[in-house]
Formats: structure tokens, sequence, C-alpha cells
């Protein structure tokens, strides 16, 4: 099948739109949350990846306000610091004092370069400073946009998926668009638990068995959403890392992302017709 893909503005917000190519329009429509690395090549794969499995699929850029990505979160700027994070052991991505011992050992001036980076992706996250929730509104615009301006969905059904922080994001996403149709969360973060009962989607979540940061949520949340007669579905992958479902990097694991896939295409399938 062959797919067509395009970067496209809406308003102020810009992203990648991914669709089959000879597919009969409107198509239901797979919202794809960025993880932290923005709508990078990995992200733009995994949005054809959905439009070729038959839906018009669409990954808005966070971090383009006015449809402009400020200097400092160039893509190649962030590749660079990607570059930069995978060299470092995984225990040292959340403990700032460990990262910056590493950075003060580049030459100039990728030093300063790999700082801006990393302080405007990775600080405000560790300090609490910068919470998800700045991401819902172009979240919400993105739902308007593919449910009333864009020709590829507009009038149907939409889910949503994210990955990392993107994960996190669709938790709070659901928690934010009641006419959301599904939501599937792969190792991100819970939303706050006082929300869940402003949900009024199902809810998938995918976790690697590994990725005790992220899984520590997980009980509350579960629990929430129980009392709260919401559903949930979450699946941990035994042996699997946080990101797991990245082939580009070294934390892929296949047998979890073959596995996963399955399980978000069927959500879709059940709740997206």
């Amino acid at each position: 099948m062959g797919i067509s893909a395009q970067w496209t503005r809406h308003g102020d917000h810009l992203g990648y739109l991914a669709w089959p190519e000879h597919a009969s329009k409107p198509l239901p429509a797979v919202l794809v949350i960025q993880e932290i690395w923005g709508v990078d090549a990995h992200i733009q794969d995994v949005t054809r990846r959905f439009a070729a499995a038959g839906y018009a699929a669409f990954a808005p850029d966070l971090y383009a306000p006015g449809g402009e990505r400020p200097q400092v979160l160039a893509a190649e700027r962030v590749i660079e610091l990607q570059a930069f994070m995978t060299a470092l052991p995984r225990a040292a991505w959340h403990d700032t004092q460990a990262r910056d011992a590493e950075v003060a050992k580049l030459p100039e001036p990728r030093r300063t370069l790999i700082s801006e980076t990393l302080t405007t992706l990775f600080a405000p996250m560790s300090s609490g400073s910068l919470r998800l929730e700045r991401f819902v509104a172009p979240l919400l615009a993105a739902t308007l946009f593919l449910r009333q301006e864009c020709d590829s969905t507009r009038g149907q059904k939409l889910g949503c998926v994210g990955f990392c922080m993107g994960g996190g994001l669709s938790a709070l996403l659901a928690c934010s668009e009641p006419e959301l149709a599904a939501a599937v969360i792969f190792y991100g973060s819970s939303p706050p638990l006082d929300q869940v009962p402003r949900i009024a989607c199902p809810v998938l979540g995918l976790y690697g068995g590994l990725d005790e940061r992220i899984n520590a949520g997980i009980p509350a949340f579960e629990q929430a959403m129980r009392q709260a007669g919401k559903a949930f579905e979450a699946h941990r992958y035994e042996g699997a890392m946080h990101s797991f479902f990245n082939d580009s990097r070294q934390s892929y694991n296949v047998a979890a992302t073959r596995d996963a896939f399955a399980r978000t295409l069927a959500l879709f399938r059940r709740t997206l017709q």
C-alpha cells in the first residue's frame, strides 16, 4: 500500500500527517504523541506505520509553537543531544550531577550547545517546573483539527497513542478530551489520580518490566481506574526496558514490540470503526 506523508500546518501548529494514498476518505484518526526527542525520524516512521494499518495518523510537533522550532530545539541539535545521552549509563539520565559532569568533559562549542539543549529538554522535567500539562493545549488543538478540519479525518473517530513523554501525555489527553475513543500509553507516566474520573474512553498501558521508575505509578493508576469504573488494560513485558518500542535504540525489544503493536491495533479496530 502506498503511503503519503507531509508536514502540515493547522492554525499556529505544525505536525506530520500520513495516510494510505489509495484509501477512501475520510478515515479514522490516530494521534501519535512524540517522545521527548520530538517528531524525529522514529516518530515519523511510527506515524506511517499507523497509516499503513489503515488510519490517517498525525504527529503534532509539540516543540514548534507558532509553527517554528526555537534554535535550541532544532532537529540537528536534538539529534546531537540524543547521541550524547545514548552514550551515558541509563542511570545518569535522571541524575543531574552525573549528566553535568559528563557535559563538562566536552570541548567547546559542543559543550555549550549540548548543555543548552539538555537544559531545555531535561532539567525542567527533573525540577518539576515543566509540567506535561503545558502540552495538552496543542494536543487538544490537534484533535480539533483532525475532527473538524482535516480532509483525511473530518467527522471520524479519534484515538491517541504516545511514547515515553508522549505516553504520559496520552493519559492526560484522555483526561481532557471527552470525545477521544481510545488512548494507548507506551511506558508513560500515570496521570494525576484526581483526573481519572474524567476519562471517558478505554485506556491501554504497555510497559517494560524493567522500567521501575514508570512502573512505580501503575498500581495506584490501576486502582483509581477500577474504582472509577474505567476500562484499563495494562501489560508489563518481562525483560523489556523503557523505550522497548523504539527500534532505533538499544532498548528495542522485538517480542514486546510485536505484541504491543498488535494489542494497540486491536484496540483501535474495536473503538475507531
